[in-house]
């Protein structure tokens, strides 16, 4: 083998090149067999046609080998090339993956916009891109369109949204539930965030830690109503004042009273107002105000026959239903209107008023507006009186007294 010529060597036979020629592994051993044998290295190498530098690089590498250690050599230097490149690909990979995911990635529109990502920054293809991120190169390449339902229900939402400017989705979505019966509050939720029509949340200011003192629950419409004082200013700087009344059952507005100013006598007058729809209440639930402890409310209250219920000073938790509806009302209403005149401050409150009991929904009310609530109370109230005396000729076949 080490005396054949260059022509007749096998093709098949791996080689080292020295310049012109071409060297196998076996080949290479067999000189250094011969000059471990006795054959001057300078004769070796004119006779084989290479290098004393050369041959002192092969001894470094080949020596002591024969022709299996030497091809055992030859596959462990492929085999770890082999593992190079593959730990290469797979830290690229985990790089590539780093760089365009912050977190776990579900949605296929999150994947798409990935694997565009990877093919500029890391210079990927596209079917290695998709097959890290998971998702098959028919879905990248056509992506959905959105159809005309959905175009029409993402412009309902942006227009309800910027009415609503305190709205969130899941109200967004009783607003929708008419209009689009199909549609649940997941599908409205992608389209809110897709529009980025996420509201901020405020902070709540820190308080004391105190004893609370539950509320009693209302079972009935008109049981009890709540009432407190809200203070907002004209263009001009001058107060107004808005005493509002809530129902604590159905958690309907019953009366906004707007004025620069408002009296123990001013509140009966309005509540006499109010009863002369509704009825009056078995109970009202205030503050300690002097406008709630004035001679006049006292004795509206005796005369009337209703309880009044006062809170202990100091503890507005103790008057919950009506400290959140506060709350909602200037949200939406104090805080998102500019008023110069008083007439312009009543309007506005007003249709506010209307809005938020016969439009807008409450989530204690079943995610129905509180005034269709309270008539649904109503009518099963209405149904179950008729069905008592029924039920009376029934058991005693005699009718009801």
């Amino acid at each position: 083998m080490v005396g054949a010529t260059l022509d007749e060597r096998p093709q098949s036979e791996k080689t080292v090149s020295t310049g012109r020629l071409r060297f196998t592994e076996e080949q290479i051993i067999g000189f250094l067999k011969q000059a471990d044998a006795g054959v001057p290295i300078k004769e070796l190498c004119r006779s084989g046609g290479f290098s004393d530098a050369t041959f002192y690089k092969w001894r470094a590498k080949f020596g002591g080998m024969d022709v299996p250690d030497a091809k055992r050599l030859k596959e462990l230097e492929s085999e770890n090339a082999k593992l190079k490149k593959l730990l290469a690909e797979a830290h690229l990979d985990i790089h590539a993956l780093k760089g365009v995911f912050g977190g776990k990635a579900l949605a296929p529109q999150a994947k798409r916009e990935a694997i565009g990502k990877m093919i500029e920054q890391f210079d990927l293809s596209g079917r290695r891109a998709c097959h890290l991120v998971g998702l098959s190169r028919d879905s990248y390449r056509n992506a959905p369109r959105p159809s005309a339902e959905a175009d029409a229900l993402s412009r309902a939402i942006v227009d309800i949204a910027h009415q609503r400017r305190r709205f969130g989705y899941r109200r967004i979505h009783d607003l929708l539930r008419p209009d689009f019966p199909g549609v649940n509050h997941k599908r409205v939720y992608r389209l809110y965030k897709a529009a980025k029509l996420a509201v901020k949340r405020r902070r709540k200011a820190k308080r004391t830690s105190s004893e609370r003192v539950p509320l009693q629950l209302a079972q009935s419409v008109n049981e009890v109503w709540s009432m407190d004082f809200v203070s907002d200013s004209l263009s001009n700087a001058r107060r107004i004042k808005c005493l509002t009344v809530a129902d604590d059952f159905s958690h309907e507005c019953v009366d906004i009273a707007v004025d620069h100013g408002i009296s123990g006598q001013y509140v009966t007058r309005v509540l006499d107002q109010a009863a002369r729809f509704r009825g009056y209440p078995h109970a009202v639930r205030t503050d300690n105000g002097p406008e709630f402890t004035s001679r006049a409310f006292i004795a509206w209250a005796q005369a009337h026959g209703v309880r009044h219920l006062l809170i202990d000073p100091g503890k507005p938790m103790q008057n919950g239903y009506i400290e959140s509806f506060n709350g909602k009302f200037r949200d939406e209403c104090l805080n998102e209107h500019w008023f110069e005149t008083l007439a312009q401050a009543r309007e506005t409150i007003s249709a506010w008023r209307q809005d938020y009991n016969e439009i807008r929904p409450h989530s204690s009310c079943g995610r129905i507006p509180p005034a269709q609530y309270a008539a649904m109370h109503r009518q099963h109230a209405a149904d179950a009186s008729q069905a008592k005396p029924n039920s009376t000729i029934l058991a005693t076949g005699l009718p009801a007294e």
